[in-house]
């Protein structure tokens, strides 16, 4: 075909050139609603049950099948099995059948919508990604009622995976060994082909449009994962350029492997912890691979996702048990649920709010559930017998929320205690600065708590008024503001006058343009993605604190974010080209 460039999301670093694998499935276009006369009901409904029951022993015989060195699939298979179980899913469909006579397939269409509608609500990447999941096995039910369910064709050379969009059973099925990149029509950041990508270390684009309808099976492609673009028939020029540059990739990343060990220290000894932020079990084996010294970011609500039950508290324990059994002696900092009633358990369903991004989630929400909430600090406790377990409250406002929160913990300790079950009475509590009215009395907060832990993602949309995912106002998100990097020195100040560690978890954390002035800041951790562990390493040990006073000095003293940008990039720039080649979504983002 002729040569085209199409362009989505880099979400795995790297160069990838090779024929194209099309991974062709049974995708449904419904038309027009089908309605069925009242006497085949019966027939309908358990045509729709058949269905379900079919895919699920689909799902349970693909996992039966996972090898051993793809046991890390097998959490994300359990949760899609869970969902297809849930009887809330299927009484919501079966009902359309029953009430309104529609097909079962419209039914099961109308039912997955009314899921996806209450995702939407809420503008967050990851639970976004989630609800993708859901339709993903929408379509495998579907295929099931068509009759059209069938095996993946088997990989026998080293390909390009191009497809809309990949399940943890398709990744099962296929053989990852030979996948040298990914395409997808669908995906984003946390999605589950962008983390399995990261842990295979090969390049991948997601939310590339029509990727599948576009690149034909055994064309000439290049994945490019720095720039977020697949290349189709390349010309001669662009193959010998994008050769060159996976070479000095896979160089550059033999070299930062090698020294991934060393600690992230300045070049006269100024330490930061460099950790990692996940929120998968699956994700704990890349913290360790790539040098991470410790999670300073567990998020907690992949658990309580797609259930027709909340998990227990014995559930929860163990999994906070396993995850810090395999990392001790490293820490492990547990985020308290950061999540609202329209996405977790049941009997939340009804909760409907205009903007869920500023109303019921997070503390706010365990707040006023307190049972919920309870269970997760007994579970926490609980899991605290190998020492290196800390917990952070998000979404704090102020002090009165603060206390409230500390409260519901100490009534959690007392039952512990009466119960006779041990628990590290020493166990560090901190918060989640990620708004600006904690930012204001963060001298206030810092007496009640072992450490802050500043979540610049939410702050800065917060405090700029403006969601990063909107292509309307994205290019306003700006890291180096003076106003954010002023709130950022305010709340580490403010942490260290009273003797408290200050982390970092947000995406500045990973960027290397930022990386001087938080040296500068004199931040005690840094929690980001594993991958991104050795490059910020790398950075840090070419850096002196001296330079960075200096830079922080002066963007303190800039007045607008052009003049931050612009001192930022005259003292990175020349400094670092190897990073800023391979990291180029930093270098737009920081011009």
């Amino acid at each position: 075909m002729a040569r085209t460039i199409l362009t989505g999301e880099a979400v795995s670093s790297g160069v990838s050139v090779g024929k194209a694998y099309l991974l062709a499935k049974g995708h449904y276009c419904l038309t027009s609603v089908q309605n069925i006369p009242e006497d085949h009901v019966e027939q309908e409904a358990e045509r729709l049950q058949n269905a379900f029951n079919s895919a699920l022993q689909s799902l349970e015989r693909i996992k039966s099948s996972v090898p051993q060195e793809q046991q890390e699939h097998a959490a994300i298979l359990d949760s899609h099995i869970m969902i297809l179980r849930d009887p809330k899913l299927r009484r919501k469909t079966e009902r359309y059948i029953r009430e309104l006579l529609m097909s079962a397939e419209w039914a099961l269409e109308k039912g997955v919508a009314d899921v996806e509608k209450g995702f939407s609500r809420v503008d967050d990447e990851y639970f976004q990604a989630r609800a993708n999941e859901i339709r993903l096995l929408t379509h495998r039910v579907m295929n099931h009622l068509s009759g059209s369910a069938s095996s993946i064709k088997p990989i026998t050379s080293r390909v390009i995976l191009v497809a809309h969009d990949l399940t943890p059973a398709d990744t099962v099925e296929l053989n990852v060994s030979k996948i040298m990149a990914l395409a997808t029509a669908q995906g984003g950041k946390t999605s589950h082909v962008s983390i399995m990508a990261r842990s295979l270390e090969i390049p991948a684009v997601v939310g590339v449009e029509n990727v599948d309808t576009t690149v034909r099976d055994s064309d000439f492609v290049i994945v490019d994962g720095f720039q977020g673009k697949v290349v189709v028939d390349p010309s001669d020029e662009e193959l010998e350029h994008y050769t060159n540059l996976k070479y000095q990739f896979e160089n550059y990343r033999r070299e930062i492997m090698r020294h991934r060990e060393l600690p992230g220290e300045s070049r006269d000894g100024f330490r930061i912890n460099v950790m990692a932020n996940i929120e998968l079990f699956e994700e704990v084996r890349a913290v360790l691979d790539y040098g991470g010294e410790g999670v300073g970011l567990y998020r907690t609500e992949y658990s309580y996702l797609y259930r027709h039950k909340l998990p227990s508290e014995e559930e929860l324990t163990e999994e906070y048990s396993d995850l810090a059994s395999i990392l001790h002696p490293k820490e492990v900092v547990i985020r308290t649920l950061d999540a609202g009633g329209d996405k977790i358990g049941k009997g939340f369903e009804n909760l409907e709010e205009a903007n869920p991004a500023l109303g019921l989630r997070a503390v706010r929400f365990c707040l006023k559930h307190r049972d919920i909430f309870k269970s997760q600090l007994r579970a926490i406790l609980r899991a605290t017998q190998h020492g290196n377990i800390a917990m952070m409250f998000p979404m704090i406002s102020g002090l009165n929320e603060l206390r409230e929160a500390k409260e519901v913990l100490e009534e959690a300790k007392h039952e512990l205690r009466l119960e006779g079950i041990g628990f590290d009475e020493d166990m560090p509590t901190g918060i989640m600065i990620e708004l600006p009215s904690a930012v204001m009395v963060s001298d206030l907060l810092a007496r009640e708590v072992d450490f802050f832990s500043i979540g610049t993602n939410d702050l800065i949309q917060y405090s700029l008024g403006i969601d990063r995912t909107n292509r309307h106002v994205a290019h306003l998100y700006q890291p180096l503001h003076p106003a954010l990097i002023r709130s950022i020195k305010h709340v580490v100040d403010a942490g260290h006058r009273e003797g408290i560690e200050v982390s970092m978890c947000g995406e500045m954390a990973v960027d290397p343009y930022c990386l001087p002035v938080l040296l500068g800041m004199q931040v005690d951790n840094l929690s980001l993605n594993p991958q991104s562990i050795p490059v910020i390493k790398k950075v840090m040990r070419q850096l002196s604190t001296e330079e960075c006073f200096d830079l922080l000095k002066r963007i303190l003293e800039s007045d607008s974010v052009s003049q931050s940008n612009r001192l930022v990039k005259e003292n990175v720039f020349n400094r670092f080209p190897e990073e800023l080649l391979f990291y180029s979504s930093m270098l737009e983002k920081a011009t």
